[in-house]
Protein backbone atom coordinates (compact mmCIF):
# COMPACT_ATOMS: atom_id res chain seq x y z
CA UNK A 1 0.00 0.00 0.00
CA UNK A 2 2.42 2.48 0.68
CA UNK A 3 4.23 1.69 -2.29
CA UNK A 4 1.39 2.35 -4.44
CA UNK A 5 0.73 5.61 -2.10
CA UNK A 6 4.65 7.12 -2.89
CA UNK A 7 4.23 5.95 -6.50
CA UNK A 8 1.37 8.62 -6.77
CA UNK A 9 2.69 11.45 -4.63
CA UNK A 10 6.13 11.46 -6.57
CA UNK A 11 7.23 11.90 -10.00
CA UNK A 12 8.69 9.22 -12.01
CA UNK A 13 12.76 9.41 -11.79
CA UNK A 14 14.51 10.69 -15.71
CA UNK A 15 16.38 7.32 -16.97
CA UNK A 16 20.08 7.74 -16.79
CA UNK A 17 21.17 9.81 -19.95
CA UNK A 18 22.27 9.06 -22.51
CA UNK A 19 20.92 5.12 -22.66
CA UNK A 20 23.68 2.74 -23.75
CA UNK A 21 23.70 -1.04 -24.75
CA UNK A 22 27.39 -2.49 -23.53
CA UNK A 23 28.56 -5.87 -24.43
CA UNK A 24 31.53 -8.17 -24.85
CA UNK A 25 33.50 -9.92 -26.77
CA UNK A 26 36.73 -11.58 -26.61
CA UNK A 27 39.02 -9.30 -28.34
CA UNK A 28 36.76 -6.02 -27.41
CA UNK A 29 34.08 -4.53 -25.80
CA UNK A 30 31.72 -2.86 -27.57
CA UNK A 31 28.76 0.77 -26.09
CA UNK A 32 25.88 2.08 -28.13
CA UNK A 33 24.63 5.25 -26.93
CA UNK A 34 21.30 7.26 -28.30
CA UNK A 35 22.45 10.82 -28.41
CA UNK A 36 19.92 12.30 -31.29
CA UNK A 37 20.20 16.11 -31.78
CA UNK A 38 23.94 16.35 -30.26
CA UNK A 39 26.34 17.01 -32.63
CA UNK A 40 29.95 14.85 -32.38
CA UNK A 41 31.52 17.61 -31.48
CA UNK A 42 29.97 18.44 -28.30
CA UNK A 43 30.65 15.05 -26.89
CA UNK A 44 33.81 13.72 -24.86
CA UNK A 45 35.05 10.48 -24.18
CA UNK A 46 37.68 9.34 -22.00
CA UNK A 47 39.20 6.06 -20.84
CA UNK A 48 40.76 5.55 -17.48
CA UNK A 49 41.68 2.66 -15.68
CA UNK A 50 38.45 0.19 -16.21
CA UNK A 51 36.27 3.43 -16.70
CA UNK A 52 34.69 5.00 -19.75
CA UNK A 53 32.80 7.78 -19.21
CA UNK A 54 31.08 9.89 -21.89
CA UNK A 55 30.32 13.56 -21.13
CA UNK A 56 28.66 16.71 -22.85
CA UNK A 57 25.86 18.92 -23.54
CA UNK A 58 22.29 18.96 -25.20
CA UNK A 59 21.25 22.65 -25.60
CA UNK A 60 17.50 23.68 -25.40
CA UNK A 61 16.39 24.41 -28.95
CA UNK A 62 15.40 28.43 -29.56
CA UNK A 63 12.07 29.08 -29.67
CA UNK A 64 10.92 32.51 -31.03
CA UNK A 65 10.72 35.06 -28.58
CA UNK A 66 6.85 35.28 -26.82
CA UNK A 67 6.47 31.61 -27.48
CA UNK A 68 5.17 29.26 -24.90
CA UNK A 69 5.97 24.91 -24.41
CA UNK A 70 2.54 23.41 -24.11
CA UNK A 71 5.28 20.28 -23.78
CA UNK A 72 8.55 20.18 -22.74
CA UNK A 73 9.52 16.35 -22.13
CA UNK A 74 12.70 16.15 -23.56
CA UNK A 75 16.14 16.37 -20.91
CA UNK A 76 18.42 19.41 -22.16
CA UNK A 77 21.78 20.59 -20.37
CA UNK A 78 24.97 18.61 -19.16
CA UNK A 79 25.17 15.11 -18.96
CA UNK A 80 28.06 12.70 -18.01
CA UNK A 81 27.57 8.99 -18.15
CA UNK A 82 30.18 6.25 -16.41
CA UNK A 83 30.69 2.59 -17.55
CA UNK A 84 32.66 0.17 -15.79
CA UNK A 85 34.63 -1.78 -18.24
CA UNK A 86 35.54 -5.47 -17.69
CA UNK A 87 39.20 -4.33 -18.18
CA UNK A 88 41.46 -1.55 -18.15
CA UNK A 89 41.43 0.46 -21.32
CA UNK A 90 43.39 3.38 -22.44
CA UNK A 91 42.28 6.29 -24.66
CA UNK A 92 44.15 4.67 -27.37
CA UNK A 93 42.52 1.61 -27.29
CA UNK A 94 38.99 3.15 -27.83
CA UNK A 95 37.14 4.13 -31.27
CA UNK A 96 33.90 5.50 -31.92
CA UNK A 97 31.64 6.89 -34.63
CA UNK A 98 28.31 8.93 -34.76
CA UNK A 99 25.84 7.41 -36.91
CA UNK A 100 22.11 9.01 -37.14
CA UNK A 101 22.19 10.12 -33.40
CA UNK A 102 23.82 6.95 -32.67
CA UNK A 103 27.27 6.92 -30.81
CA UNK A 104 29.49 3.40 -31.33
CA UNK A 105 32.58 2.51 -29.43
CA UNK A 106 34.64 0.24 -29.33
CA UNK A 107 37.49 -0.69 -26.37
CA UNK A 108 40.24 -3.12 -27.90
CA UNK A 109 41.02 -5.34 -24.60
CA UNK A 110 44.98 -4.98 -24.18
CA UNK A 111 47.21 -8.09 -25.66
CA UNK A 112 48.25 -8.75 -21.91
CA UNK A 113 44.15 -9.05 -20.77
CA UNK A 114 43.25 -11.14 -23.63
CA UNK A 115 42.94 -14.71 -23.00
CA UNK A 116 44.81 -17.30 -24.26
CA UNK A 117 44.34 -20.94 -25.29
CA UNK A 118 46.29 -22.97 -23.72
CA UNK A 119 47.27 -26.02 -25.58
CA UNK A 120 47.30 -29.95 -24.07
CA UNK A 121 50.56 -31.65 -24.72
CA UNK A 122 50.12 -36.11 -25.24
CA UNK A 123 52.21 -37.26 -22.53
Amino acid sequence: MMRDLDRGFWPPSRAAFPAVNVWQGSEAVAVTGELPGIEPGDIEISAKDNVLTLSGERKLPEVPEGARWHRNERGYGKFSRAIRLPFTASDDKVEAKMTKGVLRIAISRPEAEKPKKIEIKAA
